[in-house]
């Protein structure tokens, strides 16, 4: 039975260790906290209270592993914590772990196109943001050990998704002038990917993408939202400037990973809300 890490048992780390469990791995979960650990308890694995950053607390945990996969978040963070959880929590997981193959789930934000373009794995990667900078730092040094890179797009699942809490909300505008293309991915596709690529035993030192098949202009979704909730569209004006994401626009493609033999079972937004996202909200009446 193959044995695998999930270092980072949040969102979509637990989505990914009940997929691996569920298919015969055995399988291990690290949380940054006790807290975090103890609401996991029930699971058919343990998860254990472990900061990856920490090569000390680390080197006290002595099972071997034929995988591992950093998946541990920052939640936002700032330059501070990205350098800690992801170049050294992965620096550290490459030393412990160094007969293992090693995924590091990375984002298509490393890709800073502005102009709707097609990008793939080979596509120019240049970071707008110092955050960015620390992921492609990790990718290279990933890459570098034989490690493989995910790339995924923006998450969304049961019970998240930052567009349809913004429009719920109210506090989302669309910007006719700054329209922009959306890149998803849900969490259980995310999950099935990160399986596809341990299971298969895919090439290794490779970048992958993971998003969904139909990246949509953000005033689409919207749209979509308006028409299926029987709601207003938002109100159109100017957008704020410095959010995360919002210097970017580009369609991001999966075709590298669809060759592979993966595909998304929620291939679309509309796909995604109406059967997974949508039934898992508390949607207000209006």
């Amino acid at each position: 039975m193959p044995r695998i890490l999930i270092a980072g048992c949040g969102y979509v780390g637990q989505a990914t260790s009940d997929l691996f469990h569920d298919a015969g791995w055995e399988v291990e979960g690290w949380t940054a906290s006790a807290e975090s650990a103890a609401k996991l308890s029930d699971k058919h694995y343990p998860v254990v209270a472990v900061d990856i950053a920490d090569a000390d607390q680390m080197a006290a945990h002595t099972k071997s592993f034929d995988a591992v996969i950093h998946c541990a978040s920052t939640r936002g963070g700032d330059v501070d914590l990205y350098r800690s959880v992801y170049w050294k929590g992965a620096g550290n997981l490459l030393e412990r772990f160094d007969q293992a193959t090693i995924v590091f789930t990375s984002s298509t934000s490393v890709y800073a196109q502005m102009n709707g373009e097609l990008v793939t794995e080979e596509s120019i990667a240049i970071p707008q943001h110092e955050t960015g900078e620390i992921l492609r730092e990790t990718e290279k040094l990933v890459l570098g050990r034989g490690g493989i890179v995910a790339r995924l797009a923006g998450i969304y699942g049961p019970g998240r998704s930052a567009l349809l809490r913004k429009f719920l909300s109210g506090e989302e505008i669309i910007d006719p002038q700054n329209d922009r293309f959306v890149n998803q991915a849900h969490r259980d596709d995310i999950a099935a990917a990160l399986f596809l690529l341990l299971n298969r035993r895919v090439n290794k030192a490779e970048i992958y993408n993971v998003v969904d098949n139909e990246p949509i202009l953000q005033s689409e979704c919207y749209r979509w939202l308006a028409a299926k909730l029987n709601r207003p569209l938002p109100s159109a004006g100017g957008s704020a400037s410095g959010r995360k994401r919002g210097r970017s626009n580009k369609r991001v493609s999966n075709a590298k990973l669809r060759h592979l033999g993966w595909m998304p079972r929620y291939f679309s937004f509309a796909e995604a809300m109406q059967k997974s996202i949508l039934p898992s909200f508390e949607i207000p009446e209006t």
